[in-house]
């Protein structure tokens, strides 16, 4: 067994900035990462693209929240450092620095590599310039039928002050001249999202392939209304036009405590992101002319350093368009999600209120009964699993009370609709809805509404915390007794992202937990200062003492002459005080293994510091999305789950649930997913010291291993299936693509 080790004690200020990676900037490097699978030759051709469009939407949220945010320390004359040593201003130079190549790559891919290949497999982005004149009619009369009634030109003079530019929108800065003045006059176009970015020609102007017309063959929206500038200005000659796209400060500056009712307060502050804060960044084409460039940053009031330059087209989010083409073999291959064996051939409650037993068979709550359930999803079904769970409670007439958080849900969802459900049958339901959930405020206050319309009682969480925890509990009568039924989660109770984004659930019926989340319904829905929790981890009230207790056993076990390991998976790792009692565990032995998605502010393999320290990222098909904890604790292993990460506003400004693992099967099952993960060597990223990231390549005798693929495999041979196994090993060349 491994000894104390002696650079425990040598005295070293774990807090210097020197060990710290900086935030925005480890942003950046995650999204980095995004945009290299849009170039990797491996990854298909419309995954590419996929790619593409979530590093510009990724780019967008950061300018909004981040960006913003620094832009008002600075105004504010802030000088807080943060950990690794930077003023707000710093930061703001060091995201232009990392960004402007970034940003210059991600371009000059799409239109040098991307759009040759685009054009290979029969999809072609055109410009109009290049249309046939047949083309250019069908989409002159197109912009005249469609278009045209849509558009508003805005002068721009002493008469007319510059126009307000709304947020993400794209726009055309044009130049016209009066031809019997020669004065010059400046207006703005703005390009209208309620069209489609790319406008399709019919099949028959499409080029043609093989004798067969291709795929697709359009122009984007913005060239077709640049090419009929003559119609909006009628009189005039145009002499220029210049795209343009405006990023605005879109968090809500919301004071709750001030607020009377919480709803009306962000309801107000919608209203005021429609419309924007002030501009943080605007990007323009590269040839753009000095007078027009100049002129648009004294009306927006930007500087230099605000510009984002490309060359080709703005606003690439708009690519994610060409994932709905019916083209499967330019996509992954299509994902089936099963249904859990334990669920299998379950009866459904009878929705007759006469009948109060089921039909011969297993229900829901039978095999919860049996033992804790663990769901896995996407490789899960989440239909079949949570939302079964949810609308089988709703029907059943022993069900009296169902209780739940929502911090984000889908526009269609059943989860709520099953809820409702719940109410009209009679059963007391209680959802708190967290109406403070970033860019789904108003989704919420639309089910918010609608659910208290219907009897539920809704909450709106507490003052001055975001409610994120993912659980639902359900109150249930069965013969002489009253049993709740839980679940807790890793991911939003949202349909949609479930498909996207990998997480974890457990079922349960264990008395501790049930004990443990009526208490905590209780410290969300009325007043309660509960400070302890038989099994939880509940912040911000015991979860972060809770971490670091696990952490330092580690450390105490390692200087008792015993084994210390960890390994944890989240989504980032921000908490200074965690980075630092990690390091500690680090010198004293304890090896440790970190798998984070995004963020990561701790440093890796230096020296008398984090040398036993690995960190590495998983960026693949799906969003890694789950949080997993693993402590060895001298063989007497525990493992937990939640929808914590290692991050302040997570562990002292958010309601978080983790919950430990009893079930000896599932906690082999956890560390099992944690040990393909570590083996990954086709999604996964080693972080190095200095912040830069390095992407595993199988070597030459070794095979590929996706983690992800993996576990879908294993979630298809666990239920029998293995026609629809998906073989990790199969490379794309760029000409499959």
């Amino acid at each position: 067994m491994p000894k104390s080790n002696k650079k425990s004690s040598t005295s070293i200020n774990l807090n210097e900035p020197q060990y710290y990676i900086n935030r925005e900037l480890s942003w950046l490097e995650f999204n980095n990462r995004v945009l290299h699978e849009a170039c990797d030759q491996r990854t298909r051709l419309l995954e590419r693209l996929k790619f593409l469009a979530i590093f510009s939407s990724n780019l967008d949220e950061f300018f909004m929240v981040r960006v913003a945010a620094l832009k008002q320390q600075v105004e504010a004359k802030v000088g807080q450092l943060t950990p690794d040593g930077r003023t707000p201003q710093q930061q703001l130079n060091d995201i232009r620095l990392t960004l402007t190549p970034q940003v210059t790559k991600q371009h000059q891919h799409f239109e040098q590599e991307i759009r040759p290949l685009l054009a290979k497999h029969g999809i072609h982005i055109l410009d109009y310039i290049n249309l046939t004149q047949k083309q250019r009619k069908y989409l002159d009369n197109y912009f005249e039928d469609q278009i045209f009634p849509v558009l508003t030109p805005l002068a721009v003079d002493p008469s007319h002050p510059f126009p307000y530019i709304s947020n993400l929108s794209l726009n055309l800065a044009v130049l016209v001249k009066n031809p019997e003045t020669e004065e010059e006059f400046f207006a703005r176009v703005k390009v209208p999202h309620v069209l489609p970015r790319f406008l399709p020609l019919p099949p028959e102007l499409g080029i043609q392939q093989n004798g067969q017309p291709a795929n697709w063959t359009g122009i984007p929206l913005e060239q077709a209304i640049a090419h009929n500038l003559d119609s909006l200005f009628p009189g005039m000659n145009i002499q220029e036009y210049h795209p343009f796209r405006i990023t605005r400060d879109a968090d809500l500056a919301l004071e709750e405590d001030e607020a009377d009712d919480l709803l009306l307060a962000i309801e107000q502050e919608l209203r005021k992101r429609r419309i924007g804060g002030d501009p943080v960044r605007i990007e323009i084409q590269s040839q753009t002319p000095e007078p027009i460039r100049t002129r648009l940053l004294q009306d927006l009031d930007l500087t230099e350093n605000d510009v984002y330059e490309v060359d080709g087209l703005l606003g690439l989010r708009d690519l994610m368009y060409f994932m709905s083409l019916p083209l499967p073999e330019l996509k992954e291959p299509p994902r089936q999600s099963v249904v859990p064996v334990r669920l299998q051939r379950l009866k459904e409650p009878s929705l007759d209120p006469d009948v109060l037993e089921l039909e011969e068979g297993k229900d829901f709550f039978c095999v919860i009964r049996e033992k804790d359930l663990l769901v896995h999803h996407p490789y899960q079904s989440f239909s079949a699993t949570v939302v079964r769970f949810i609308t089988h409670a709703a029907h059943d007439p022993n069900v009296l009370a169902i209780k739940m958080t929502l911090y984000r849900t889908s526009g269609d969802s059943p989860i709520v609709n099953a809820l409702i459900a719940a109410a009209e049958n009679g059963k007391q339901v209680s959802v708190l809805v967290e109406l403070k959930a970033r860019f789904d405020e108003e989704n919420n206050i639309y089910w918010a509404r609608r659910l208290e319309r219907v009897g539920v009682h809704v909450v709106y969480g507490l003052v001055g915390l975001k409610t994120h925890c993912k659980t639902v509990m359900v109150v249930r009568r069965e013969k002489d007794r009253i049993r709740r039924y839980v679940h807790i989660g890793t991911g939003n109770y949202n349909p949609k992202t479930a498909r996207l984004y990998t997480d974890l659930g457990l079922f349960s019926c264990r008395e501790e937990l049930g004990a443990d989340i009526t208490d905590l319904f209780n410290f969300l829905t009325g007043y309660s200062l509960q400070k302890t929790y038989r099994e939880l981890l509940v912040a911000p009230v015991n979860m972060r003492d809770r971490f670091l207790e696990l952490i330092r056993r580690e450390i105490a076990n390692v200087q008792n002459g015993l084994t210390g390991r960890i390994v944890a998976k989240m989504n980032s790792l921000v908490d200074p005080k965690i980075i630092a009692t990690l390091y500690e565990a680090s010198r004293a032995g304890v090896k440790i293994d970190l798998i984070i998605r995004g963020i990561c502010c701790l440093r890796p393999g230096l020296p008398d510091i984090s040398e036993n320290i690995r960190v590495i990222s998983i960026v693949g098909r799906f969003l890694e999305h789950s949080r997993i904890y693993y402590f060895y604790n001298n063989g007497q292993e525990e493992i937990y789950i939640g929808s914590a990460d290692w991050m302040r506003r997570n562990l002292d400004r958010r309601v978080e649930v983790i919950t430990p693992i009893k079930d000896p099967d599932i906690a082999k099952d956890l560390q099992e997913v944690l040990g393909i993960m570590l083996a990954d060597n086709r999604q996964a990223w080693d972080l190095q010291a200095d912040g830069k990231y390095i992407q595993r390549r199988p070597g030459d005798e070794c095979p590929e291993a996706n983690s992800q693929v993996t576990l879908m495999n294993m979630a298809l041979r666990a239920t029998g299936i293995t026609a629809n196994l998906i073989d990790a090993n199969k490379s794309f060349s760029p000409t499959d693509s």
